[in-house]
């Protein structure tokens, strides 16, 4: 199984990438690595952070998709009715732009860390947008 490291600040956190649900999304995703931008908090979906990719395209539709990520299961939205990102969830989360109900890819779900979550959203809450990145371990 192939891992991923997330750094955020002091957080760090491991995720296994999710191969056989989501090839497409982890496939081009993983040309990226390591990949660094900013986590700040989300603005509809409730208890989650998030990374905009503003206009970024990967070749990638929908693939195990959901609108209800639980704490740990991290999402890749591909674009469309709102602007390409990154969903970190940290608690209960309901995938969501001013135009409705999205639903992201899960393709990555963490496996260390996941005590820190809570205080990884409450920093980004608190203290605003955070630098992150994402690298094959």
């Amino acid at each position: 199984m192939t891992q991923v490291r997330i750094t955020v600040g002091e957080f760090v956190f491991v995720a296994n990438a999710e191969e056989d649900a989501a090839p497409k999304t982890w496939s081009e995703f993983r040309k990226l690595l390591p990949y660094r931008n900013k986590l700040i908090q989300v603005r509809w979906s409730g208890e989650a952070d998030w990374v905009p990719m503003g206009e970024f395209k990967l070749d990638v539709g929908f693939e195990n998709h959901t609108s209800h990520p639980a704490p740990g299961h991290i999402l890749f939205y591909p674009g469309g009715f709102s602007e390409t990102e990154i969903l970190f969830p940290y608690g209960g989360t309901s995938f969501a732009s001013k135009m409705g109900p999205l639903a992201g890819n899960h393709f990555l779900t963490l496996v260390e860390g996941n005590d820190q979550l809570a205080a990884l959203g409450e920093k980004v809450l608190w203290e605003g947008a955070q630098d992150i990145l994402f690298e094959q371990i």
